[in-house]
């Protein structure tokens, strides 16, 4: 301690020597004797192992080294877990310079494991008198095993679970996959860091990609109310390639920490392309030791419907399909991606062709082939299969892969160019590849053989024939369109459950294929007021349609005007007009614009009315024997909502 004093004095001679030469340079304070340092380091009467510290030298900062870190406050407060002997070091910066001041030892002989008695403790350690090893989920052959990469970059204000701490602040993300990213971190050993809690907050750790840093031994100390973890002596692992761009690597953000994978985030200088969290992410060594690869399964096509359905209902529960004559087959990888593309169709002059080979093809045989299936039940049904050499009838099945088992060997052709051959496989099924629709109506799909000796299928293109049905989509909508009158389907007849939610009257807010909200009555002005009849629509074959609409107004007082009320009404309106328009029109099909078009407005709640410019420009979702689905467009400057296709439910008015 002396010696430290007679270093500073002597460096303050040579100082003062030569500012003596420069009679303009005002003088510098003189320096705080280290027996002039007053400070108190005292255990709380209640609980020795809570340390209280206090600066009392006016006009200084404190530097406090102690224990569970370096601290800089006037009054400080170190809670100590475990018993041991302890050292307090006090030094100054004041005007005048840094001051050393002396070590306080202080001998705990009581533990307070409350201050480690919480799961995020015992997460990162192991728990009082364990320890716990965290390594870089990054390996030395590149692999990141539970992570993108080793390190994900947010903004400065965001903090635990990714959340934004302050409204409005810096948070953003971005997790880059090290495989496209290999910039954001060298491949390498990164080491290993161990936290402990046997005897005291110890943190170990190596750094080999870090040389300069080595091996380090210190203490930690975990806020988990604030998510901070502050070490001293000791760092996290982390990259080389941000060594220089973090001004403080034992001040950590805690990100993310469970039992088997954790994140710290380091402020980064705004030097080194601007201020950001750098979030590095690591893996406890057991997980990271007892990780397998999952094995990913073979890849799937991309049907994935309702499959008896599909099959089989259009205007009734059965279907005929034909072989397309034009685009008759094609072999397909696991994932449904064809494996030959297609140079020019069988109805082309040039005859059916792929651009590197040409298939055989023959009009005549595969014309003979026809399949009728008929829904007898969700995933059964009969069969009727017509081809050259034969039929065959029966009972098939379909599964949750969308197979169809046939119960028997059947062959749809055989013998094309010398051959060519397609039926079932050795298990008798076929599976469903990929489906066509239209107007909501599957009219196409492949379907496929998988082969036995390699990862394809061959597989054959059908397209719907009637059976039961309409020979031609628009006729087909046409005759459902026709056959009844219709209304909102206020009541919820309509209900089918999809993987992605459900399609249910009245009103389907939804991207149909990842999510939907289906709003009763009274719960949105979109779906019309509870208990409202608003109508019934009625199209004609001649292309006109009748339209009974029912109107109900509500009007309010605001300053002294009688205003309309847009939406439902509130408390306090005055239903101003209630009554039925007939609206008399024209509608037209426009099946390769999927849409529906009328020349009035079509049938909905009059809650909703001023939220669509156009009522009559009517998307098809969905058209059936007993269900129309049709989408308008919300207009996002008569709504003040973002602009958005509502999808109405109309069923039959047996009414």
């Amino acid at each position: 301690m002396k010696n430290l004093t007679n270093i500073f004095s002597l460096a303050l001679a040579v100082m003062l020597s030569i500012v003596g030469c420069q009679m303009d340079e005002p003088e510098l304070d003189s320096l705080i004797s280290s027996s002039s340092l007053k400070y108190e380091v005292t255990q709380n009467p209640d609980d020795p192992n809570m340390v209280i510290l206090e600066s009392l030298t006016p006009g200084a900062i404190p530097m406090w080294v102690t224990p569970m870190g370096r601290s800089t406050k006037v009054k400080d407060t170190v809670r100590l877990p475990f018993s041991g002997s302890y050292q307090f070091i006090y030094n100054i910066s004041a005007s005048g310079g840094f001051v050393a001041g002396d070590t306080t030892t202080l001998e705990i002989t009581t533990m307070n494991l409350s201050y480690v008695d919480d799961p995020l403790w015992n997460t990162l350690t192991g728990g009082v008198g364990e320890s716990k090893t965290w390594v870089l989920d990054l390996n030395e052959d590149g692999l990141s095993k539970y992570f993108l990469g080793p390190m994900y970059f947010y903004g400065t204000d965001n903090g635990w679970q990714g959340e934004c701490l302050v409204e409005g602040g810096d948070c953003w993300n971005w997790n880059p996959d090290w495989p496209g990213n290999q910039w954001v971190a060298d491949v390498g050993n990164y080491g290993e860091m161990t936290f402990s809690l046997d005897g005291g907050a110890f943190l170990t750790a190596n750094h080999p990609m870090i040389p300069a840093r080595g091996n380090e031994s210190g203490t930690f100390f975990l806020d988990v109310n604030n998510y901070t973890l502050n070490s001293t002596d000791a760092t996290a692992l982390h990259t080389p390639n941000n060594e220089a761009c973090v001004e403080d690597w034992g001040k950590a953000r805690v990100f993310s920490l469970t039992d088997d994978y954790m994140q710290l985030g380091f402020l980064r200088k705004t030097s080194c392309d601007g201020a950001a969290m750098l979030v590095f992410n690591y893996l406890s060594k057991e997980y990271s030791d007892n990780w397998v690869p999952v094995e990913e399964g073979d890849p799937e096509p991309p049907y994935d419907g309702d499959a008896n359905g599909d099959l089989t209902t259009n205007t009734s529960t059965s279907k005929t399909w034909i072989i397309d004559l034009a685009y008759p087959y094609n072999w397909h990888d696991l994932g449904g991606a064809a494996l030959n593309e297609v140079a020019t169709l069988g109805t082309d002059p040039e005859g059916f062709a792929f651009t590197t080979w040409s298939p055989p093809y023959d009009a005549d045989i595969f014309s003979g082939v026809s399949m009728q299936l008929t829904k007898t039940a969700d995933a059964e049904g009969e069969y009727i299969i017509e081809t050259g050499a034969g039929s065959f009838e029966g009972n098939y099945t379909v599964n949750e892969k969308n197979e169809i088992d046939f119960g028997q060997a059947i062959t749809f052709f055989s013998g094309v160019g010398g051959w060519l051959t397609f039926g079932t496989t050795a298990d008798n099924k076929l599976r469903i590849l990929m489906a066509e629709s239209t107007a909501g109506a599957v009219n196409g799909i492949w379907l496929g053989q998988k082969a036995a000796d390699k990862d394809e299928y061959l597989s054959i293109h059908l397209k719907a024939s009637g059976g039961g049905g309409a020979t031609d989509p628009e006729d087909a909508i046409k005759s459902i369109l026709t056959s009844t009158s219709w209304k909102i389907d206020s009541d919820r007849t309509y209900d089918v459950t999809t993987t992605w939610g459900a399609e249910q009257g009245p009103i389907i807010f939804s991207d149909f294929a990842t999510w939907s909200w289906n709003p009763l009555p009274g719960e949105h002005y979109a779906a019309g007021e509870a208990d409202v009849d608003y109508g019934q629509m009625t199209f004609m074959e001649n292309g006109t349609v009748e339209i009974l609409q029912r109107r109900r107004i509500y009007t309010y007082e605001e300053d002294g005007e009688t205003m309309v009320r847009n939406g439902m009404p509130q408390d306090g309106d005055m239903l101003s007009t209630d009554e039925q328009v007939t609206l008399m029109g024209i509608w037209v099909l426009d099946l390769e614009a999927n849409k529906l078009r009328i020349s009035v407005p079509v049938l909905h709640p009059w809650t909703g009315d001023y939220a669509v410019a156009k009522w009559g420009d009517l998307t098809i979702q969905r058209v059936e024997e007993n269900v129309m689905i049709l989408k308008v467009l919300r207009d996002a400057e008569l709504s003040g909502e973002d602009e958005f296709l509502m999808a109405y439910v109309y069923v039959p008015d047996n009414g």
